[in-house]
């Protein structure tokens, strides 16, 4: 493909992507900036509420991002049988996908109960964020049918080539999620739950969109010749799945061992250490972008077995990429105290979180590279190689903070800066092991 239609390509995939992911750091923005103003009715302050919402947030964080595969693995697969021209197999793809995330759905309903009680075995912080955090879990759970499902569909429509419907999809359920958060949380009785409660009628409001696209926009191009659930490929989806699976697991034990690490330190602290994260990753969701249409593009290129259409597709995707970690670091630059603001109307958490600001330069030059080769690589449907990234990068974590602590035995501020710096080892651990691998895993024919 020529390098001119080639970008135009990784631009009407990316965009689409870009305009939705936008919307996505605002709706925890906006479920932590509705607790911290909520103000402390009942004598529970916004620390608490903040801490609440973040420790459910990570609950869920730990549940659904270990179902994380149903997209990656999704994407990968349809994309590459898409490339081959294979429709049938398109379908199949779906119909699995979703029927596994049901499944999935009914158990992590069943269980609901012991999760909680299990992770509060693990994570240490007060009773009034434990109760809050519960309560917000046990409403939340009721969207798990929709949002495992969504997950497949997504996957589904990058692979596709299409990410207008998750777009669409996307912009439904998060946009509906903060407006009804502000709605229930303030113009009605439930305060804070509203929060949860917004949650789960936007997670279903995306399933049923989805199922209306696919019903519509697919139902004679892709299902019109009466396609039905084959064994045939089931040994390929649950292998790869699997790796995906324990890909999943390495990525959750970081993202859950900085919250429950930093939940330590009081509830200060804690809030924080979420609000920052919430603005280390706003740049992920532009990134994002490009990595989806890195993952499309490689995926229909391998199923086509168009190589010189992977390398071209690698290059090009980290040049917008790249151009991505330049943007941010002018913007953290500038905006980082009234980003902090914008989150929390507690002056004692701005001053708290202010020492950490410089950290925000760092993450864009670290990030973006790690999170395209993610793409990349799920593209490539090189699913041993994601998992082996991923847990690799966990032990890069986990070592720095307990080497760190073994050391210097740093309390307060000083614990969350060696947090801080173990995040990015971990980070840096993914971009250099896919820099250095790609070749092997991703430019290859299948």
């Amino acid at each position: 493909m020529e390098k001119k239609l080639l970008n135009k390509e990784i631009l009407r995939l990316a965009v689409p992507s870009i305009l939705a992911n936008l919307t996505v750091p605002l709706v925890g923005m906006v479920d932590i900036a509705v607790a911290g103003h909520l103000g402390s009715a009942g004598g529970i302050g916004a620390a608490a509420l903040i801490g609440g919402i973040s420790i459910g947030t990570m609950l869920f964080d730990l549940l659904y991002w270990n179902f994380s595969f149903l997209r990656t693995g999704t994407g990968g697969l349809t994309a590459q049988a898409y490339g081959r021209g294979d429709r049938a197999e398109c379908a199949n793809v779906l119909w699995r996908a979703v029927l596994l995330a049901l499944l999935s759905a009914v158990l992590l309903i069943a269980i609901q109960t012991l999760v909680v009680k299990l992770a509060f075995k693990f994570v240490t912080c007060t009773p009034e964020v434990q109760a809050l955090a519960s309560k917000y879990f046990y409403i939340r759970i009721w969207a798990a049918p929709a949002t495992l499902s969504l997950f497949a569909f997504k996957g589904w429509f990058i692979g596709m080539q299409d990410t207008v419907s998750p777009m669409a999809a996307d912009l439904i359920v998060n946009l509906g999620n903060m407006l009804l958060s502000v709605l229930l949380a303030f113009r009605t009785p439930l305060g804070y739950v509203g929060i949860a409660w917004g949650t789960v009628i936007a997670q279903w409001s995306g399933f049923l969109f989805s199922v209306v696209v696919v019903a519509t926009k697919y139902r004679r191009t892709v299902f019109g010749e009466g396609v039905r659930l084959q064994v045939k490929g089931l040994g390929r989806f649950f292998a790869m799945n699997g790796d995906l699976l324990l890909r999943s697991l390495g990525l959750i034990l970081v993202y859950i061992g900085f919250t429950v690490i930093s939940a330590r330190y009081g509830d200060a602290l804690l809030a924080s250490a979420s609000i920052l994260m919430k603005i280390l990753l706003i740049f992920s969701y532009f990134t994002d972008g490009f990595a989806y249409a890195g993952e499309a593009l490689t995926g229909r290129f391998i199923g086509a077995r168009d190589l010189s259409g992977v390398t071209d597709t690698v290059k090009y995707t980290f040049i917008w990429s790249m151009s991505i970690a330049v943007f941010f670091i002018g913007i953290y630059a500038a905006t980082g105290v009234p980003l902090l603001r914008m989150m929390t109307s507690d002056a004692a958490v701005v001053e708290t979180a202010r020492p950490f600001l410089p950290w925000l330069l760092v993450m864009p030059l670290l990030g973006c590279p790690a999170f395209t080769w993610d793409g990349i690589y799920l593209g490539a449907t090189a699913s041993a190689a994601c998992r082996n990234t991923s847990l690799l990068s966990a032990v890069g974590f986990f070592a720095v903070w307990f080497a760190g602590n073994a050391l210097w035995h740093p309390s307060g501020a000083a614990a969350i800066h060696l947090l801080m710096a173990a995040y990015f080892v971990h980070l840096a651990i993914r971009t250099l092991y896919q820099t250095v691998f790609w070749k092997r895993f991703v430019l290859v024919s299948r």
